[in-house]
């Protein structure tokens, strides 16, 4: 599963270069009159090519933790906002700063053929993010979008066979792909997959979500 989101990961930055290159190279030679690019495209119709928008977005999802002692479906939230340019009449690139909680999970036990019972503890796994963000407005409003950046994250957890409890943070990286649909230039909703590896000191962490996600563009 991992290395099928890092694959949309990167085939979502590798479609949105040739578009990219593509929307350039149909895009109207400016007037002498307007040095601006022309407005048009999926991509927020009404600007020109080089101009950006404010952003934030929120969502709400649930994760899946099915490694080592655990094995538990927690809901999770997460906050990001920041700036997007349209860099081409389908295309939007930008940078994102965020914060998600994704959840506390259950450790499911982990000492199968023993009497210790670990099963009521929680743990939590929360954390910052800053990235890069790509859309591409295939058809109109509908879009396809892709993330990726640094990890910020604390945790609380067990290793394999372990009794312990373990404070841990970590800088790691996060990477996700999605699609949806942009009601008008200003409002959308989408459909996002998204891993955040978080690994530290045999302790592992890391978690897959399935997330709804608002934006409003300014």
């Amino acid at each position: 599963m991992k290395k099928t989101l890092l694959a949309l990961a990167i085939v979502s930055a590798a479609l949105t270069l040739p578009a990219f290159a593509q929307d350039n190279s149909q895009a109207v030679a400016p007037t002498t009159t307007d040095s601006a690019a022309p407005a048009g495209g999926n991509y927020q119709p009404s600007q020109s090519i080089g101009t950006g928008n404010w952003f934030v977005n929120g969502s709400v999802g649930q994760a899946h933790l099915g490694t080592g002692p655990y094995n538990d479906h927690p809901t999770t939230y997460a906050l990001n906002g920041g700036y997007r340019w349209k860099v081409g009449p389908d295309v939007g690139l930008g940078l994102e700063v965020g914060y998600n909680d994704l959840g506390n999970f259950k450790l499911k036990n982990a000492f199968n053929s023993n009497d210790v019972n670990l099963t009521g503890r929680r743990n939590a796994l929360r954390g910052w993010t800053a990235g890069v963000n790509g859309k591409i407005n295939v058809w109109q409003g509908l879009y396809v979008s892709g993330r990726a950046g640094v990890y910020g994250w604390k945790g609380h957890g067990y290793a394999n066979q372990d009794i312990n409890r373990h404070d841990l943070d970590q800088v790691d990286f996060y990477a996700g792909a999605g699609a949806g649909y942009d009601f008008s230039e200003h409002f959308g909703l989408g459909l996002s997959y998204d891993y955040f590896r978080a690994r530290k000191d045999r302790v592992n962490l890391s978690t897959d979500t399935a997330s709804l996600t608002a934006e409003y563009r300014f």
